[in-house]
């Protein structure tokens, strides 16, 4: 199995999507269903969402087979009948997707996509749907905040041995990339996606050496144009002093030493000690780099206060999350065999019937506010529609744009949003309102459903 085929991965779903998909069969329904992707609400602080994971989510739904394998294991549960496990044998998706492409910026209750298909088909995926669109889109939007934080500085991606597993890793190294991160330590991900990966030292290396700088000195001669040496083994300033001494030595053989790292302690007080050190010695080429339990907060912080920091690398915080480690995420039915559906549960009432997003700019090309409006509906000066159609007859349309082509993306369009909807706190919300059309069914509908008798 491979990052770019999840094929294989037919099982990876919940019980109830297959025994629903049975008792659709078994009731003879297959219509056209329609099921939305969207956050009902964003989670604190949070101002925007940054859209990722739609590439894995298309491949998916392209190359989606039950293999006999699936099919041994599915009859040997005794949950499945025999004619539903013939219907999986020679399952293939067969519907369609509009979608707002990744690299964009989504707010509460704007789909990512929909799904539209014969309902079997369309319930049988949801369960990965949610959770690429979910755990990328989620870190995705991490890593903007950062990046932002950052103001231009050189960002590393240093998540990976905390992310929760293997694959989790792999997608936050993208989903940073798509963000603004400029590189990642994952050596996977770099050749997987095509990325830059960047590393130091760690601190085992520094103690395996009798002496600190004895470490330095070795790195050096192996890497004499690439080194960062790790400075804060022992003592932060002292470890200044000796990457210092052997930077001289550096110039002498005709190289330079890149950078020095902080890994603990009182960052800001620490970097401005060692960018004396640097400067005294006459080393202001040498940039410090800063990691250790970082975020957009202590970034911020730092920068906030003029730490003479050129670059962090961001790893367990960014990797998990960690102050906002879900969204409020839903896959749900808005149409059946052309009859619009919505869901009336406390606090989480859903828009019915297929929809599309417009967005509307001002003269600055800054965004204003957007429109959730029927997928049919026209609408004047509403502004410029964002869902495109990604797949018909269970096949993308062209090929997904490159990594390159998604940051991109994200960068122009991250410029065009406001920036107090940027705020690492209390962002204000974003405009979002309903057309009239979407808000007419809406509203009947709800009046229908809260009549008795109106669910007959």
């Amino acid at each position: 199995m491979t990052v770019s085929d999840p094929s294989p991965w037919a099982l990876l779903t919940d019980l109830y999507e297959l025994t629903m998909a049975q008792t659709y069969m078994k009731e003879g329904m297959n219509g056209r269903a329609t099921f939305s992707l969207f956050v009902r609400r964003l989670p604190p602080d949070r101002g925007y969402m940054v859209v990722a994971g739609l590439e894995d989510v298309l491949r998916y739904l392209q190359r989606l087979r039950f293999s006999s394998e699936d099919l041994e294991y599915l009859r040997s549960t005794k949950i499945f009948d025999d004619a539903f496990l013939s219907y999986l044998e020679g399952f293939r998706f067969t519907g369609e997707v509009w979608a707002a492409p990744e690299g964009g910026v989504l707010f509460a209750n704007e789909p990512f996509l929909e799904v539209t298909a014969p309902i079997a088909e369309a319930q049988l995926v949801e369960t990965y749907v949610i959770n690429q669109v979910h755990l990328q889109s989620m870190l995705a939007t991490k890593a903007a905040r950062c990046a932002w934080a950052a103001r231009g500085r050189r960002l590393v991606d240093f998540g990976l041995r905390r992310t929760h597993g293997a694959d989790a890793g792999m997608k936050a190294a993208r989903s940073c990339y798509i963000a603004g991160f400029h590189a990642t330590s994952n050596v996977l991900a770099g050749k997987a996606y095509g990325m830059p990966i960047a590393g130091t030292m760690a601190h085992s290396f520094v103690t395996s050496f009798p002496e600190e700088i004895d470490a330095f000195r070795a790195y050096a001669r192996t890497f004499p144009d690439s080194s960062t040496f790790l400075i804060d083994t022992y003592d932060t300033v002292e470890g200044a002093q000796k990457a210092a001494v052997v930077a001289k030595e550096m110039e002498e053989a005709g190289h330079r030493l890149r950078a020095v790292r902080l890994d603990s302690g009182d960052l800001l007080a620490l970097s401005r000690q060692v960018r004396h050190v640097l400067d005294e010695a006459g080393l202001p080429y040498v940039t410090i780099f800063a990691s250790g339990g970082l975020d957009e907060y202590q970034v911020a912080d730092l920068l906030l206060a003029e730490a003479p920091i050129d670059g962090f690398g961001v790893g367990t915080r960014m990797g998990v999350s960690a102050d906002a480690p879900f969204m409020d995420i839903a896959y749900k039915l808005v149409e059946y065999a052309g009859r619009p559906v919505l869901k009336l549960s406390s606090d989480k009432v859903t828009l019915a019937h297929r929809k599309q997003v417009y967005r509307r700019s001002g003269p600055d090309g800054r965004f204003l506010e957007d429109t959730l409006a029927l997928r049919d509906e026209a609408l004047n000066g509403a502004g410029e529609p964002l869902l495109v159609k990604a797949m018909e007859d269970g096949r993308m349309l062209g090929a997904p744009p490159s990594l390159e082509e998604v940051r991109r993306r994200f960068r122009e369009e991250f410029a065009r949003l406001p920036e107090q909807h940027k705020a690492l706190r209390e962002a204000p919300a974003y405009p979002v309102h309903l057309s009239p059309g979407l808000a007419d069914l809406q509203s009947r509908l709800e009046r229908e459903l809260a009549t008795p008798g109106g669910r007959a």
